[in-house]
């Protein structure tokens, strides 16, 4: 059996099926983690959707920032499709949406498989988290998400506040925060604060900011975490942290790294080069 991690799809199915297909990926034995934001921007959000839900138990996919967004847009009803993104549209209006987006409701903000020694999340982990307290803040907020508070949570669960983790922060702040720490994070400030608006390359963006895998490297924690959503990071492996977002999207790459093999193998990292589908633009 292989384990293959993937990067952002962000509607871009077609990228996907030629890589497994590289891979020889086999449902019947391998397993598929997917970094979350399997929607928006590129072409193919519903196709993306039904083929990563029909492999079932063959693939893993975590929350994104963007799947919260379509998640959202469906809370707030049938007219919530006239503002969404033209690229959601079709999944609004979808025969099968209230499946999909029940299924897509039910992934985890965070996914950790101890035989492989690897953690799955969509951003990042957030100074000054361990694995046990990441499991049980995206544990919390799944259950309030799955819950009879997650309509109105989906329509209050922007905002940038608190940027600081605190064990005494209850409710809607903590839930935001967790939410923002694991789907939106990219910097964050030495003492620990995160950073929700750079969004540029490590070389673009002046300190004391700093990438989250710098100032809390998952290896000090005896962790390895795959995460996505940083397409102008591009492909990294460091201090523990494995960054696999090659904005496929954007018309670079779409990359898989076998979780099952040694990291530092150039042969596990494959990458699939990916036609433009869509001009850069805002995240």
């Amino acid at each position: 059996m292989a384990c293959y991690a993937v990067g952002d799809l962000q509607g871009c199915l077609d990228p996907l099926q030629r890589l497994l297909d590289r891979l020889r990926f086999d449902p019947g034995a391998d397993v598929l983690w997917l970094t979350g934001d399997l929607v928006n921007r590129g072409p193919q959000s519903l196709k993306c959707l039904r083929f990563v839900r029909a492999l079932g138990d063959s693939a893993v996919t975590v929350l994104g920032n963007h799947d919260l967004h379509l998640l959202s847009l469906h809370a707030r009803g049938v007219a919530g499709a006239a503002r969404a993104d033209p690229t959601l549209v079709p999944v609004l209006r979808a025969p099968d949406r209230d499946e999909l987006m029940d299924w897509l409701l039910h992934c985890p903000l965070l996914y950790h498989e101890a035989a492989l020694g690897y953690t799955l999340v969509h951003a990042g982990l957030p100074p000054p988290w361990d694995l046990a307290t990441a499991q049980a803040c995206a544990a919390e907020v799944t259950a309030v998400l799955t819950g009879n508070e997650g309509a109105a949570f989906l329509r209050d669960m922007y905002g940038d506040q608190p940027d600081r983790w605190s064990g005494a922060l209850t409710g809607l702040a903590r839930w935001r925060f967790t939410l923002n720490a694991l789907t939106r994070m990219r910097y964050c400030m030495p003492d620990g604060r995160i950073d929700l608006r750079a969004k540029g390359a490590p070389q673009q963006v002046a300190p004391p900011l700093q990438p989250w895998f710098d100032v809390h490297p998952p290896a000090t924690l005896g962790l390895k975490v795959v995460f996505g959503h940083w397409s102008t990071l591009g492909a990294v492996a460091r201090g523990g942290a494995y960054g696999l977002d090659t904005g496929c999207v954007w018309g670079g790459s779409l990359t898989a790294l076998r979780l099952d093999a040694a990291p530092d193998d150039a042969a596990a990292w494959v990458s699939q080069p990916c036609p433009m589908a869509c001009a850069p633009g805002g995240d």
